[in-house]
């Protein structure tokens, strides 16, 4: 169909503007040691959610311990040194890494018995426990992750001599160390113990889920869909982005991983390239925001409001929907603008050959149909991994054989759906699923066993693992990080303190706070990636919009869940769009606010449910009516806005008109019936004025 962007190139850009993806390439003895050790992670986070986790902080000291050795045997001290040669400083650090949270659990009882009082082996153990965690966060996540929290630190030590309301009696080295290293309020608390549990089960599951061939399923779908309409490329790409990013959890990852085939398709077709690589950016940017998979940060966001993680899914489905209509809205228009046609039909991928693969989205409406049913999101993820590894089995064959592969499935679905019956005291017991997995692992030794392909694809499902270990360390190491602010904050009374002043800089005007919380968020996400922002956030900011603002907690959370992944594209600073850029071969900055220009939706939509909760279903105002009135009007806005800012509704505008279009799109997203009525009535005099010049045209031309 058209060319794709060569691997090489595409792994290059990933190490470039994705930290995480630039690790060390090691060979022989020393590869297959990190294997081992994210190997054996993997397993650890497996069987503790099968079988058990461990008490709070020994669960969470055992995760921290295999992430911070991978991370040091991973990640290089300096930039400049090689990828490919063993550092013996770094392996020293790894070793010190695993070994430090390893005393936690060696000396548990001990620590419990003399809770509240720190020895001298316990300072120096703690002490180098937290400067190996910042300094594994500077190699990972970044620097200015780490400015942030030695900042906190410094006023931890200072409060004696800081000015009027943010001074505090100050605290000692071993009251800092014995709170942040050694309690459960600290680098070992919530956060930490989200990501220990359920968020690398997540992982783990994107990890199989991408090895079942959901992705360019995903593509080929959005092809089907939508490759034959105006402009197709593009709005393929914002389609099979969006799905992609139910399975991807970084927005770079998503760019490089679809962008490498849509930014070329779109050239291609005749957008200019840095409207290319700014559609793929917002689309990926955005998939972090599409349930039911939302990233780390919405698990975290579920622990830290206290609700179910259905919940999440189910506040986060309109906004969603805004978000790419949006960006659809802004495709369609510049399309039209360009005049630009789509794919040939015969060219699109065929509804006879992806009908038969519908089979592979199954892992994802299972493990939403166990989440929704109230399983937990660690045993959701675990069975929906079981299904992962049988459909990957499944979609590796071909023929008859794909039917003797699914037999697997039959004893998975049963225990699905027959859930409510292995309940204590109900007629299967609680041993009705050990015994239906117990029948399905069996069936799946014996078609690897009859099935050559599957044998030799046995690596693969091991590739899993040592991925899920490997993907998951930033993601630890940021919640370990936040566990540093939130027990700072704690033990300092900073939070009262920052209400009490965001509350008086605003004057009680919540407009005020929301604008103050966005750019906190905006200006963090420059250097900070979005899960570690949404956690410095959410200890920080949300308590201020909620308990000192008066708004709904949850809105609190959404709002500053959203304005983290925006920063992913808002200049100056943008490294979803740079990816963009450097696929596209286009110009950074341009690239970049074009995908602010077409992701605009993202901008407004949080001030809607922070001023009208109904659309992320809750207050006491959720009734259909109410809310799809909310949808309807907000879709009108996003279309007026997206034709405003393209410069074409039904024929090319003048400035003013597309000045009025913003207006009265914006008109029409604030909450209130003027308000709407006024905006659509600028988009029926801006829609009625351009179609009588179509008419006059029409009218010259004929003469």
């Amino acid at each position: 169909m058209t060319e794709k962007l060569d691997p090489k190139s595409a792994d290059d850009i990933l190490k470039k503007y994705d930290k995480e993806s630039d690790t060390m390439m090691y060979k022989g003895v020393m590869a297959k040691i990190v294997s081992a050790i994210a190997i054996t992670f993997s397993v650890f986070q497996l069987y503790t959610a099968t079988f058990g986790v461990l008490d709070a902080q020994l669960q969470r000291a055992v995760h921290l311990g295999f992430g911070l050795a991978l991370v040091y045997l991973l990640y290089p001290t300096r930039k400049s040194w090689s990828r490919y040669k063993v550092h013996p400083f770094d392996v020293l650090l790894a070793v010190l890494g695993a070994a430090t949270p390893a005393y936690i659990v060696m000396e548990y009882q001990h620590l419990v018995l003399r809770s509240g009082t720190v020895s001298g082996i316990d300072l120096v153990v703690g002490l180098l426990g937290i400067l190996l965690v910042i300094e594994a966060t500077r190699r990972i996540v970044g620097l200015p992750m780490v400015c942030v929290v030695l900042a906190f630190l410094i006023y931890a030590f200072a409060g004696p001599y800081m000015p009027g309301v943010l001074a505090h009696r100050g605290l000692t080295i071993e009251q800092l160390v014995g709170h942040l290293y050694f309690t459960t309020e600290g680098i070992f608390g919530i956060p930490l113990g989200v990501s220990s549990t359920f968020i690398f089960l997540f992982i783990l599951f994107g990890a199989y889920l991408e090895s079942t061939g959901l992705g360019k399923f995903f593509i080929d779908l959005a092809n089907a869909i939508a490759g034959w309409a105006s402009g197709g490329p593009a709005k393929v790409a914002v389609l099979s982005s969006g799905l992609m990013g139910t399975v991807s959890g970084s927005s770079v990852a998503n760019v490089v991983g679809t962008g490498s085939l849509t930014i070329p398709m779109m050239k291609k077709t005749g957008y200019p390239p840095e409207f290319a690589g700014a559609v793929e950016a917002a689309s990926s940017t955005g998939g972090q925001i599409m349930p039911p998979i939302m990233g780390a940060a919405a698990f975290l966001m579920a622990e830290m409001v206290g609700v179910p993680y259905a919940d999440i899914i189910v506040r986060a489905i309109l906004p969603a929907f805004l978000y790419f209509l949006g960006i659809f809205l802004g495709v369609h228009f510049k399309a039209k603008k360009l005049g630009l046609k789509g794919l040939p039909r015969e060219e699109l991928p065929k509804w006879k050959i992806l009908l038969p693969q519908i089979y592979l989205i199954l892992p994802l409406v299972v493990l939403v149909y166990m989440i929704m049913i109230g399983f937990t999101m660690a045993t959701a993820a675990v069975y929906a991994t079981l299904y992962c590894v049988v459909v990957a089995m499944i979609s590796r064959e071909e023929g008859k054989k794909k039917l003797v592969m699914a037999i697997p499935l039959i004893p998975l679905l049963f225990m699905t759906l027959m859930s409510r019956s292995f309940e204590p005291g109900t007629f299967m017991g609680e041993n009705g699923s050990t015994l239906c997995l117990a029948i399905a692992f069996a069936l799946l030794v014996i078609n690897y066993a009859i099935s050559k392909p599957n044998v030799k694809s046995l690596p693969t499902i091991i590739d899993a693992f040592e991925n899920g270990g490997k993907n998951c360390l930033s993601v630890g190491i940021a919640c370990g990080m936040a566990g540093i602010i939130a027990g700072v904050v704690t033990m300092t009374g900073l939070g009262q303190v920052l209400i009490g002043a965001i509350v008086g800089l605003s004057n009680g005007h919540l407009i005020i706070a929301l604008v103050l919380t966005m750019l906190c968020c905006i200006v963090l996400g420059m250097g900070v990636p979005t899960t570690a922002n949404y956690i410095i956030m959410a200890t920080t900011c949300a308590p201020i919009l909620a308990s000192g603002m008066g708004l709904n907690l949850m809105a609190a959370h959404m709002f500053c869940f959203y304005f983290g992944i925006v920063a992913d594209i808002t200049p100056p600073v943008a490294l979803a769009a740079y990816a963009g850029s450097a696929i596209a071969k286009a110009p950074p900055m341009k690239t970049a606010w074009n995908a602010t220009r077409l992701a605009i939706a993202a901008f407004i939509i949080p001030y809607i449910f922070a001023y009208n909760n109904a659309l992320i279903f809750v207050g006491s105002d959720v009734k259909f009516l109410s809310v799809a009135s909310i949808v309807i009007s907000a879709t009108l806005g996003m279309a007026s806005i997206a034709s405003g800012l393209m410069g074409y509704l039904i024929r090319d505008m003048k400035a003013i008109s597309r000045v009025a279009l913003v207006i009265g799109g914006l008109l029409m997203v604030i909450p209130g019936t003027v308000t709407d009525l006024a905006g659509l009535a600028v988009l029926v005099v801006v829609l009625v004025l351009q179609r009588i010049e179509n008419k006059k045209d029409k009218a010259a031309a004929s003469v």
